[in-house]
């Protein structure tokens, strides 16, 4: 049986059969095998599954919570960034598209941990934001709840996720606007270049190039 530790674009801590693309962590959740909290502060981040040879027992008393990802784009919109010692290089990237997409200078660690904490956690509750953002400022690679199931966005076609992966395709709309899983911050990521990794099978047998924008 799968372990409780699989993560879904709402962000939400799930068992599911899928394997993870990619690990990371939101503090010390679990007391024994059990997951007992959502989160314990604002640093959320997705790491390597292997880095420098480290590996770590899942569940260890006093240590975080290994959780995993099907891929990037879930990671995102689940609210986490990228890893800043594992994957130096993506933070980089993740940073410097921040920066760009939100017309700022490049942001410290902590100041996007705060802000991407304000972004997906309604203030005082446990309770994910959504966000209303017109369907053309989409770049591919955001997340969409349509119906309350998580969809990605592609160039041209929403592909719906599930705990088995991604399946049903549909065509994207141009126009009206759109309630958005991926944080803010992390769409203007996306929309200024960052190169996040989407699964396979997401492409439905073609080679996917998502694009930034219809």
């Amino acid at each position: 049986m799968p372990e409780r530790n699989r993560v879904t674009p709402f962000g939400d801590i799930i068992a599911m059969p899928t394997r993870g693309a990619w690990t990371g962590n939101r503090g010390q959740l679990h007391r024994g095998h059990e997951i007992v909290r959502n989160h314990a502060g604002d640093l959320w981040i997705t790491c390597e599954l292997q880095f420098r040879g480290r590996w770590h027992e899942q569940w260890q008393p006093g240590r975080y919570t290994y959780l995993y990802f099907f891929d990037e784009a879930v990671s995102l919109a689940a609210g986490h960034r990228p890893c800043a010692e594992c994957r130096r290089e993506s933070y980089n990237a993740y940073r410097a598209a921040w920066a760009e997409g939100l017309g700022v200078a490049l942001p410290p660690a902590k100041e996007m941990n705060r802000q991407l904490h304000a972004e997906r956690t309604v203030r005082g509750t446990h309770r994910r934001r959504l966000h209303r953002m017109p369907w053309a400022d989409l770049p591919a690679g955001t997340f969409v709840s349509v119906g309350d199931a998580p969809w990605l966005v592609l160039a041209d076609e929403l592909v719906e996720w599930t705990t088995s992966g991604y399946e049903r395709h549909t065509d994207r709309p141009r126009r009206g606007d759109a309630t958005v899983i991926t944080p803010p911050s992390s769409v203007a990521v996306l929309g200024n270049g960052y190169p996040v990794q989407i699964d396979r099978s997401a492409a439905n047998g073609r080679v996917l190039d998502p694009g930034r924008r219809p």
